[in-house]
């Protein structure tokens, strides 16, 4: 478990009750607004990205391999500024966690190790009420996602992916697999908060390597970091299709 300040975000507000549709108009308004919220860093300051994953039981191969890739993470980031990571992640019943912010590989690659996944359902509107709260203590740049599944209400997600667009932080949501209810879900979130989405085969070791560098580059130096960074990797370009 992350021992660094284990804390358990708290239910996004309305949890457990039924969401109401959005509409169209709402929803463009959403993304018209944090269309107008540019990430920005001041002189000197880190990028602050947080690092979301679904612990559940079908999740270890991919955990495993993101154990690993991680530090692909910051050694991208150093070339531009820098970077902190925030390690979130739910699993079992009603688990989740998130660590103290990390500027440094190796420690989060210690923490990632001592997790092992468990059994149990999605908690993604806990991950996204926790980005929201952490970046109105402190400007996080970008919140990256990786997941197979999407068990919750998706109005209720949207509403929630909102807030954060209204806050300039966008998703980046990586979906394993092939469930297309998933992609459609992990697609709108990315749109609402003016993110990307992509998905990658089990398995793929390298597709997962290229998104996490990307969003590392993004959250480090914003789009002119990705467009650099796009001009050696397939990751990079995946992204900037969908932020321009």
């Amino acid at each position: 478990m992350a021992k660094d300040r284990d804390s358990t975000p708290a239910p996004a507000q309305g949890a457990g009750k039924p969401a109401a549709s959005s509409s169209r108009p709402e929803i463009d308004a959403f993304v018209a607004r944090a269309r107008t919220l540019a990430p920005s860093l001041e002189a000197g300051q880190r990028g602050r990205l947080i690092f979301a994953l679904d612990a559940t039981m079908s999740r270890q191969p991919t955990w495993d391999a993101a154990c690993q890739l991680q530090g692909e993470m910051f050694r991208e980031a150093a070339a531009i500024g820098g970077l902190e990571v925030q390690l979130v992640y739910y699993r079992g019943f009603n688990e989740c966690r998130a660590s103290g912010w990390i500027a440094d590989g190796t420690r989060l690659a210690s923490l990632m190790s001592g997790i092992s996944c468990r059994g149990g359902r999605t908690q993604i509107g806990k991950i996204f009420a926790h980005a929201r709260r952490e970046t109105e203590k402190m400007k996080a740049q970008a919140l990256v996602f990786v997941g197979d599944a999407m068990e919750e209400q998706v109005d209720h997600l949207c509403a929630a992916a909102g807030e954060l667009g209204l806050r300039g932080v966008p998703a980046f949501m990586f979906q394993e697999g092939h469930d297309p209810a998933v992609e459609q879900a992990f697609r709108e979130i990315a749109r609402l908060t003016r993110g990307a989405y992509c998905r990658f085969d089990v398995g793929a070791a390298h597709q997962l390597r290229e998104l996490l560098r990307a969003a590392a580059a993004y959250a480090a130096g914003g789009m002119r970091a990705l467009n650099d960074l796009s001009r050696r990797g397939a990751g990079a370009q995946a992204l900037l299709r969908q932020m321009s």
